[in-house]
């Protein structure tokens, strides 16, 4: 543990050779995973990819006091994989519907915004009511900050503070899951 904490320190301080080492230790297991759940090598690829590109970027997110470096790396892994089979799974049945075999650039299109769109509703959905509340008046109810304000008997101020926070917070965990890249 005090290896990975060690670990942490030194990726957050932007040492390179820390990631070396965490990708030496740990991209088998990764890539093995990604492997399993998806069944295709470019996908296990670009998932190891995402999955150090996010501790480099975030190495905050790891917490050495919650588990080791490998469970935390294998657990997004595992994550980032089963999200990766069920967008496939959703275009191959979208492309079985339409009864097209190439894809247009619209219906691409479609199925990005419909994947986004879900995960916006379910980061919304995870947020504190108080936070919440304010963002779906304002953006799912077309409310004005004055009139979610008035809705919610709080001060004007107070709403802003909420959407921006709700909104922070949305950005956040679309950025954890790999889709605000």
């Amino acid at each position: 543990m005090d290896g990975d904490i060690r670990l942490r320190q030194r990726l957050a301080a932007g040492d390179d050779g820390a990631l070396r080492l965490a990708y030496d230790r740990c991209s088998p297991l990764v890539y093995g995973l990604a492997l399993r759940v998806t069944r295709s090598r470019e996908a296990a690829e670009e998932i190891t990819q995402d999955v150090f590109v996010s501790l480099w970027e975030r190495p905050y997110d790891f917490d050495p006091n919650r588990g080791s470096l490998r469970t935390w790396l294998a657990l997004l892994a595992h994550r980032r994989s089963v999200d990766w089979v069920r967008r496939e799974e959703r275009q191959r049945n979208l492309l079985d519907t339409v009864g097209d075999s190439e894809p247009s650039t619209l219906i691409l299109d479609m199925i990005i915004a419909e994947e986004t769109g879900a995960r916006v509703r379910r980061a919304v959905a995870a947020l504190p009511q108080r936070l919440r509340e304010a963002v779906e008046l304002a953006y799912y109810h077309g409310r004005t900050y004055r009139q979610a304000a008035v809705e919610l008997g709080l001060p004007e101020g107070t709403v802003k503070s909420r959407i921006r926070s709700g909104l922070r917070r949305i950005a956040d965990s679309l950025a954890e899951e790999g889709s605000a890249s």
